[in-house]
Order: C-alpha cells, then sequence, then structure tokens
C-alpha cells in the first residue's frame, strides 16, 4: 500500500541565502552549490526525529536502522543508479556536499561500487533537475519511505504577515512523499514532510551554512 503525500515549499529564503555563498562556495570546494544538500540535510533530521521513517518493513518484520543511510537516485544516459550515502546522520552540511557530489560524480562515471548500491535506509529522488515540478517516485523496498523532489519555480503567492495579506513572487518548490501505509499512517507521513517544509523555510539567517 503506497501513499502519497504532497506539500508546496517556500524556499525565497533558502533561494537568497544560497546565492550569497554558492560563489564562495565553488571557489572553495571546486563544485557548486545546490539545492539538493539543504534538503538532505532537512531530510536527515526529519528522520531523526521520525525514527518510524528510517526503518525497513519486509513481510512483518520491522528494523529499525540506527544510522541513516540516503538512496540519492542519480539519471545516467542509460537508465538510473542509486547509490548510497552512508551514516548521514554523522556529517555536517559541508560533509553531506562533499559525500553527494562525491557519489553522483561517480555514478555517471560508473566507477559505484556494487555494495555502494545497497543498505539504504531511505531514499531521495530529485526529479526537479528536470524541470518537473511534482512527481511521485516509487519507494525502494525495503525502505518505507521516498522523497520527491520538485523543481524551484518562480510564481506569485499570498503572503500572510502581522500587518495583512499580500500577494509577492516567491520561490515556490513541491515535494512529495511516498510512504508504505502499513507501517506509516497518513498522519505520520504529513508530520514528516511537514517537519522538512520547516527546516527549509527557516534558513534565512545570514550565516555560513558549513
Amino acid at each position: 500500500p503506497h501513499v502519497n503525500s504532497i506539500e508546496e515549499v517556500d524556499l525565497t529564503h533558502l533561494v537568497t541565502f544560497r546565492e550569497g555563498f554558492k560563489n564562495e562556495f565553488q571557489k572553495q570546494e571546486g563544485f557548486k552549490l545546490t539545492y539538493t544538500p539543504f534538503i538532505i540535510d532537512a531530510l536527515v533530521k526529519a528522520l531523526q526525529d521520525f525514527p518510524e521513517l528510517n526503518s525497513s518493513l519486509i513481510n512483518t518484520a520491522i528494523t529499525y536502522h540506527k544510522n541513516i543511510n540516503i538512496g540519492v537516485a542519480v539519471s545516467l544516459d542509460d537508465g538510473l543508479m542509486v547509490p548510497v550515502m552512508f551514516n548521514c546522520e554523522e556529517k555536517n552540511f559541508l560533509g553531506l556536499c562533499r559525500a553527494l557530489n562525491n557519489i553522483a560524480n561517480r555514478a555517471r562515471a560508473k566507477q559505484i561500487a556494487p555494495d555502494e548500491l545497497s543498505g539504504s535506509t531511505f531514499t531521495i529522488s530529485n526529479f526537479g533537475v528536470f524541470d518537473v515540478t511534482i512527481g511521485t517516485p516509487i519507494i525502494n523496498q525495503p525502505n518505507v519511505g521516498i522523497l520527491g523532489v520538485g523543481a524551484v519555480k518562480k510564481r506569485p503567492v499570498v503572503v500572510e504577515s502581522e500587518n495583512g495579506d499580500s500577494i509577492a513572487v516567491q520561490s515556490m518548490m513541491n515535494l512529495s512523499l511516498g510512504f508504505d501505509h502499513r507501517l506509516i499512517d497518513g498522519s505520520g507521513g504529513a508530520k514528516f514532510i511537514n517537519a522538512i517544509r520547516l527546516s527549509l523555510i527557516h534558513i534565512s539567517e545570514p550565516t555560513r551554512p558549513y
């Protein structure tokens, strides 16, 4: 029983936050600062708060995992590969950036070892890189959840404030959560994806992300 929840996220603050660091980041690290590490960072925090999403369900046996191993869907010329970022709970933001860049580059160069394609406890699929706004990816068994990431698009939205409502052009993104309803109910799925949303919209402080 595969269920999906979709959440709209206002990334305006994050877009501004990233713009202020991307040039310095690329000069220091040698690769681009994308939105994906921010999303993975928010995902890891949510998985720590909702351990049932970081589990496996095989028949009727439930295994709760100590470590958070994120499978990252990487598109190749001849298909799709899902290498794993292991022990993400031990990595800071810069560590996540480096690990993501490393496995994505090695996957495209076909240098991923077989043992790096198994052992994930949760999966993320970023179809936004193809300019797709909404998608419902299939759970990567035996994970019980997968996060789909849509493209960041500017559009007019209603912005609420203490002084009243107004219409402004904001940078918006859709997140979709696919989860196994045998273990996760609708309430749990909604709270989980909302926790990710809150982490992303609160990135507005003018400090280094690493």
